[in-house]
């Protein structure tokens, strides 16, 4: 993870999309979607739904505090994602819980959940020290 953000850091960000963050997030977008083909039919409008909204909030807040130019907004849509993070985590327990879900593919996804949980955090920070040096 640390080698990528090195590499992100040398090449020019100029879309949401080129964010290490974005790209991560999208990897458990993907994920998440993948998984919850196999739930069965009378979740599509329950447990299906919340963690696929869920997910995509994820990266959509993202890229929507990219394209803010404000330090408190880019952090707010940063703090969103994170929250909807924290719901897809709470949503994979529920999953794993009533067997959806096997013990090795909770841990694959959780895995993803962590490095996007230290990305988003890493990019307020980011956010927040680059606001301090202007």
């Amino acid at each position: 993870m640390e080698t990528n953000m090195q590499e992100q850091t040398k090449q020019r960000i100029t879309t949401f999309s080129d964010l290490y963050v974005w790209k991560e997030g999208h990897k458990l977008v993907l994920q998440i979607y993948q998984i919850t083909k196999s739930f069965p039919t009378q979740e599509k409008f329950a447990l299906v739904d919340q963690m696929c909204r869920a997910a995509v909030s994820i990266t959509s807040n993202i890229a929507e505090g990219f394209s803010r130019q404000g330090v408190k907004e880019k952090i707010q849509f940063y703090l969103m994602a994170k929250g909807s993070l924290t719901e897809i985590q709470n949503q994979l327990y529920i999953a794993r819980d009533v067997n959806y879900i096997n013990v090795a593919k909770f841990n694959e996804i959780w895995e993803q959940t962590v490095v996007v949980h230290k990305l988003i955090t890493g990019i307020i920070k980011s956010v927040r020290s680059f606001n301090h040096k202007a």
